[in-house]
């Protein structure tokens, strides 16, 4: 049996967005941490919090101070980050829980960017290649920043296994949800994949 020294660093890349006590990452990563787990997150931007570019950077630096393997566990815009730094960056990468993309090729509700604001800050176009270790896409039947054929495209465009949770919205506290269980379960099965 492998031992939480020996696992690899959970690293959570949160979205775009300040902590959220009641989230269901924030929840992982205590859970995850009270067995002894390595976990890390990679700290919301003070500027630039809609750069591409700046997020991914935020991303390298967290990965690059790990010793040792890594999986990833993204939620929301920072799915995108994931997949944008996948494509640049090397590093022993396990795998990747891909939670609740959001669709940048097609315009989100009021209040959040306009698909010309997250060109002009790098967002799009969302790479479609395969991504180059293991990962698990999570989707919502009802997420309100994307249609679950739109993240079924993107789960088969980057070689994942696309996991399909029902109507759990953005899977966030906004839509009902605070600990999500099935994270330690979909995070174990990359793990052994």
């Amino acid at each position: 049996m492998t031992t939480a020294a020996e696992q690899p660093t959970v690293v959570l890349v949160p979205g775009l967005r300040d902590h959220v006590a009641e989230h269901w990452q924030t929840a992982l990563s205590d859970a995850l941490s009270a067995t002894g787990r390595a976990v890390r997150t990679v700290p919301p931007l003070t500027e630039d919090r809609l750069s591409r570019a700046a997020q991914v950077d935020a991303l390298q630096r967290v990965v690059a101070e790990v010793d040792g393997p890594v999986v990833l566990v993204a939620h929301s815009a920072d799915v995108l980050t994931t997949v944008h730094w996948a494509h640049r960056h090397g590093a022993q990468i396990t795998g990747a829980l891909l939670a609740t993309p959001p669709d940048f090729d097609t315009a989100l509700p009021d209040g959040y960017p306009s698909p010309e604001v997250l060109a002009d800050h790098g967002w799009t176009p969302v790479p479609r290649g395969p991504l180059p270790f293991p990962s698990i896409v999570a989707a919502s039947a009802d997420d309100p920043l994307a249609a679950f054929a739109a993240v079924a495209d993107l789960a088969r465009d980057w070689g994942s296994r696309l996991v399909e949770l029902g109507p759990v919205g953005h899977l966030n506290p906004a839509s009902g949800y605070g600990p999500w269980p099935q994270a330690e379960d979909l995070l174990h099965q990359l793990e052994d994949a």
